[in-house]
């Protein structure tokens, strides 16, 4: 790379403040690449630039301008730890955000293996919903993974987000057999995922909304990005949540909080997350795909025995009762006048006027 014009020594001075902003705390790597783009209009972000131009190819031209322009370009020392640990960009699949490397690719989601653990992208753009076609891809990408490797972890190849819900397009174009028979597709996946051997850790990176806090909650551990957001906003369209929501929520954060969520549909940051324990960690947002790889392979390495019965002991109880009772009363309330309303509401991009029928 060359530094000699005025653009490319501002592209330098851009991503040397956006570190030190990044070190310092005061912002998460996706809200400084947001604000930056929508901001200062700088597309792409500085961040996702320099994983495209490769972290050790910067670290080498800043290091010549710091000699030749002095102490304000230094390389940053978040810079450094990325190109010594390895994570130099998009070429390496890791450097400020992750990047799928996949050897199972599908319309919508794919599959990438490293040794005995996986990662399952989700990969359907812009907002990764949960449509019938990622979900049967999903399990069927599951259904080659389940008891084959020790441990998988979901992640988003989309840095903003993890995934906003269940499609609500194609849920409104659907006959009520064909909504049941998602609904029970989407349960009877996310049960198998509980009842698996295969330990599952959900990489949330950012909004982890309706279905995809869902699909989040399915999954044994989670662990969140410091940018990452949980909320159950189906009240909003008139629903309830339908991927049970109304039944792993109460289990992980306590009933009252759930019906607070649920009801209020104001979702919750990263830190509340793991407050009240629907997060099991919060990480630096660079940091979140190898913090959950490495758990992964510490988790594959436990007696798997031990693992398949305390997963198992662990999914028993009255879980299946309360996801039926949910099937019934999302299926019911879906017909309703107000989820109509709710949901035109919604696509119409207006406010709705709920009638109570």
């Amino acid at each position: 790379m060359s530094i000699e014009t005025l653009p490319e020594r501002l592209a330098l001075k851009t991503l040397v403040e956006a570190c030190l902003v990044l070190e310092e705390g005061q912002a998460s790597a996706k809200d400084i690449e947001v604000g930056m783009m929508m901001g200062a209009g700088i597309l792409p972000g500085p961040f996702a630039r320099a994983d495209e131009q490769g972290l050790d190819t910067l670290l080498e031209v800043l290091e010549r301008a710091h000699a030749e322009w002095g102490e304000s370009f230094a390389p940053p020392v978040v810079l450094r730890r990325l190109v010594a640990q390895g994570r130099l960009g998009k070429q390496s699949g890791q450097g400020f955000f992750a990047y799928p490397r996949p050897d199972d690719v599908r319309e919508t989601v794919a599959l990438e293996t490293r040794g005995d653990v996986g990662i399952l992208w989700l990969d359907r753009p812009p907002a990764n919903a949960l449509s019938p076609e990622l979900i049967g891809e999903l399990a069927d990408l599951w259904g080659s993974v389940d008891g084959r490797l020790r441990a998988v972890v979901f992640a988003s190849s989309n840095i903003f987000t993890f995934s906003a819900g269940a499609d609500i397009k194609a849920f409104t174009k659907m006959d009520p057999a064909q909504g049941r028979e998602l609904i029970d597709a989407a349960h009877g996946l996310f049960r198998a995922f509980e009842r698996s051997p295969t330990v599952t850790i959900a990489a949330v990176n950012s909004i982890a909304f309706g279905g995809g806090c869902e699909l989040a909650m399915a999954c044994d551990l989670r662990l969140a990005a410091e940018s990452a957001s949980f909320g159950q906003p189906e009240i909003d369209l008139g629903i309830i949540p339908g991927f049970g929501g109304t039944q792993r929520l109460p289990r992980l954060v306590g009933e009252s909080k759930a019906l607070e969520m649920n009801l209020t549909a104001q979702p919750i940051d990263a830190y509340e997350a793991w407050r009240v324990g629907l997060a099991n960690r919060v990480v630096p947002d660079h940091e979140l795909l190898d913090t959950a790889l490495l758990l992964a392979r510490d988790l594959a390495g436990q007696a798997p025995l031990a693992v398949e019965q305390i997963k198992r002991v662990s999914a028993a109880g009255d879980l299946d009762q309360g996801i039926e009772a949910e099937k019934e009363a999302f299926a019911g309330i879906f017909g309703s006048d107000d989820a109509k309303e709710g949901i035109a509401a919604f696509l119409g991009k207006r406010q709705a006027s709920f009638k109570g029928r």
